[in-house]
């Protein structure tokens, strides 16, 4: 059996052709003799294109819930741009998103520039580029200090300062701290990769549109029921990492269901068909967006999981389709860490007053030392 795992971190696709972007890193390795490979990299039951290109509106977003739910653009000069999908936080002046989308740790480059672009119009008119988008700069990000650059990592979660407040049409996300997610259903939304059949065939559509769906947090990597099977080694602790699998109704690919009775786990283990038409799986470019409970921010993206084709997988790739698995960082385990940043965060007027000030200690400082070497 052969594991393979990816982070999703999408390419950007800009006016300038075949921007590369970061690669990220690549991991491998085995668990109990069993081969993986892991690498940095909304479909629905249907289509997701445009509604235009004959797209199920089921999937777009509601409104004005998701006008927080903003695309992030991180650029790395000749090294070319990436896509992240992020949440504005509840203090208005941050976004919250997945570490890999801008630490160092997990692509090896840190980003020139990061941009947030908030939306609240028509989802198939796209966010990067519209003239009618709101783009704030992101001054600053603070990823989790004990994020390592794993793919699968428990503490893969930032926090983005932006440069001003946004907009005032903007929702803003309290948190979802309520303990154990397990068979909690949730709501999912990001700018990811889409696709123009569905689960059935995985992602084939770029970046740029939001879209939203449903799923149910399945088990986490560290349940006890697991015992030591699902040891992927490395030095991150992602036993609170949660999953998610993409459901057809079919039987033949209930991943959760399959990998249970591989493993000799009491009939019926986490067997189950999915909720239906809203089911959704993430795809690259949905890193870092939002996993709701009730309209609070619960959980965010962090990677794809798949056991291979005789696991419940409709395919042999890793490409959101059908029988595959999501992975989430649940924010419960986070909630001081990002209110203890967050509060750090100046007020933007008391930043551009603190830049200014620097300035002015910065032209004393140039004046002392004129003085100085005159002398």
């Amino acid at each position: 059996m052969t594991i393979k795992i990816s982070m999703l971190l999408s390419v950007a696709l800009l006016a300038t052709p075949a921007l590369a972007g970061p690669t990220g890193k690549v991991a491998s390795g085995s668990i109990n003799g069993l081969s993986w490979f892991a690498q940095s990299r909304i479909v629905g039951q249907t289509s997701t294109a445009t509604i235009a290109g004959g797209g199920n509106p089921i999937y777009l977003p509601s409104q004005p819930q998701k006008s927080g739910t903003v695309q992030l653009l991180m650029e790395y000069g000749e090294f070319g741009a990436a896509v992240c999908s992020g949440s504005l936080g509840s203090d208005r002046r941050s976004i919250v998103t997945a570490a890999h989308c801008v630490s160092e740790k997990a692509s090896g480059l840190r980003p020139d520039k990061v941009t947030a672009i908030f939306w609240n119009g028509d989802s198939d008119a796209g966010a990067l580029g519209n003239p009618l988008a709101t783009a704030i700069d992101v001054t600053n990000w603070f990823s989790n200090p004990d994020y390592t650059g794993e793919v699968l990592d428990q503490n893969d979660i930032a926090v983005l300062q932006l440069a001003e407040y946004a907009p005032a049409w903007a929702t803003a996300y309290q948190l979802y701290e309520e303990g154990d997610l397990t068979g909690k259903q949730f709501n999912v939304a990001g700018y990811g990769l889409r696709s123009f059949e569905g689960g059935s065939t995985g992602v084939n559509l770029g970046t740029n549109r939001l879209r939203e769906g449903d799923n149910v947090y399945e088990f986490r990597l560290g349940d006890p029921i697991w015992g030591p099977y699902l040891n992927f080694g490395g030095t991150a602790d992602y036993s609170y990492s949660f999953l998610s699998d993409f459901d057809n109704g079919l039987a033949a690919n209930d991943s959760s269901c399959a990998i249970a009775a591989a493993l000799a786990l009491p009939a019926g283990t986490f067997c189950n068909t999915g909720i239906g038409d809203r089911e959704v799986g993430i795809a690259g470019g949905d890193s870092g967006g939002p996993g709701f409970i009730d309209g609070k921010l619960a959980s965010v993206n962090s990677y794809g999981l798949t056991f291979g084709n005789d696991f419940g997988d409709v395919d042999l790739f890793l490409n959101s389709s059908w029988g595959e698995f999501s992975g989430y960082v649940p924010v419960y385990l986070h909630g001081d860490w990002i209110r203890s940043v967050q509060a750090a965060i100046p007020e933007p007027s008391t930043w551009a007053m603190l830049i200014a000030g620097f300035g002015l200690v910065g032209a004393a400082a140039r004046r002392r030392s004129t003085i100085q070497v005159a002398s």
